[in-house]
């Protein structure tokens, strides 16, 4: 009695181990991540107190889902660690901004701007534009550049560069 008792809880536990790997599988693309990297940061001075700085970076949709922006912005973080939040740019604005600023170089990719969607499993080069009321000097000053992407559903993603 003690044996068949034993016996059809290890086979118990087994289906409930199987249905539970199961569910985990079918759920391995639900799990939302947007990894990517800032590839080039470039700086212009607008004036002695104004200053725009652009940065291109790759991401990747690593869920089966489509990605949808809320918001995109640039935050200066300075050597002593606080932040400043830029004045993003639409993707129109940006475009005229490198028209009649050849010191930035050419527009490398498109902005990430709000209600974008960045496909399943995709990877895709973007670019964001904003402006500070710091000079160039304390643009090169700076500890670092986070670019922060919110998703519909109020998910944030920051991407880390210099």
């Amino acid at each position: 009695m003690k044996n068949t008792f034993v016996v059809t809880f290890v086979v118990g536990l087994g289906v409930i181990a199987l249905a539970v790997a199961g569910i985990f599988y079918m759920q391995r693309g639900a799990h939302m991540e947007l990894p990517g990297q800032i590839v080039k940061i470039r700086t212009v001075p607008i004036d002695d107190t104004h200053s725009v700085a652009v940065a291109d970076f790759r991401i990747h949709n690593t869920s089966d889902y489509p990605f949808m922006v809320r918001t995109v912005s640039l935050i200066l973080e300075d050597a002593n660690g606080s932040q400043h939040p830029g004045l993003t740019s639409s993707e129109i604005d940006a475009q005229r901004f490198f028209d009649g600023t050849p010191a930035l170089g050419p527009k490398s990719a498109k902005g990430l701007i709000a209600r974008a969607t960045l496909a399943g499993r995709a990877t895709e080069d973007h670019m964001v534009l904003a402006s500070f009321e710091l000079s160039e000097d304390k643009l090169q000053a700076r500890k670092r550049f986070l670019v922060r992407i919110e998703e519909v559903d109020g998910k944030v993603f920051e991407l880390s560069g210099k």
